[in-house]
């Protein structure tokens, strides 16, 4: 591939990634959320992003104070982020970041997949030239932040917005929404499963032979792969929540 060719893809690649957020209400389509919305985003931003890990209370009172607001709309916002899985009401304990679990995380990857299996057929018929060119840059991405001791949270990152982009190439909006809603929820298990230079570089193997395999349009050998990524990384987190809880 030349200087030019890669600098293109790059591009491309960088266009695309700002269309994915990882965080509620990404896609609301209204220009303004409400109070209970708007709290919950910021809520769920830390929980995501690690700042409130898991068994972390979230205090009513104390959010009311930080947004200056009631606690009505803060009740309504633990409300959202305990229907999207993020946060748990315990009796007598209040909201809590949920907890991290094997039996979580196996019926997460699970289903997304078998949501990604859908998707992954129909851009392998299609083989978009846009995709080829996210698909070329993002594992140039991806090789790097492999071989970084501090990359791993970046590198699931990527991988999500590579398992997030090509939905969106799929021409089905619900299947592309249901994705990303269950990003929210897998994203922490990804980030644990990948936390290791080793387990990047087994995985970055695998995500250069599926973008070779999409650019055969090898559908069968694209889901074959994209089952191996999401068990090696289950597999792995698995273990990881095991030795914590030991």
């Amino acid at each position: 591939m030349t200087t030019r060719s890669a600098d293109s893809h790059q591009q491309v690649f960088a266009r695309w990634e700002k269309t994915v957020e990882f965080r509620l209400f990404a896609d609301a389509s209204g220009p303004t959320l409400t109070v209970p919305e708007q709290v919950a985003a910021k809520v769920g931003d830390r929980i995501i992003g690690g700042q409130l890990e898991p068994g972390a209370r979230i205090g009513e009172q104390e959010l009311a104070d930080e947004f200056a607001i009631s606690r009505g709309p803060v009740r309504e916002a633990i409300r959202i982020l305990e229907r999207e899985g993020l946060v748990a009401v315990l009796p007598r304990r209040g909201a809590v970041v949920t907890s991290l679990s094997a039996a979580e995380l196996h019926e997460l990857f699970e289903i997304r997949a078998g949501l990604f299996e859908i998707a992954i057929r129909k851009v392998a018929a299609a083989r978009p030239p846009e995709l080829l060119a996210v698909m070329r840059a993002g594992v140039a991405r991806l090789e790097a932040l492999a071989e970084d001791p501090a990359g791993g949270d970046a590198y699931a990152e990527t991988t999500h917005r590579l398992i997030q982009i090509s939905a969106r190439f799929a021409g089905n909006e619900r299947l592309r929404r249901m994705i990303a809603a269950l990003s929210l929820q897998s994203l922490r298990y990804s980030k644990l499963g990948l936390a290791s230079v080793e387990r990047r570089r087994r995985s970055v193997k695998l995500w250069k032979q599926a973008a070779r395999a999409l650019e055969r349009g090898d559908a069968e050998q694209m889901v074959l792969l994209a089952r191996q990524r999401t068990e090696a990384s289950a597999d792995e987190a698995a273990r990881l929540l095991a030795a914590s809880a030991a």
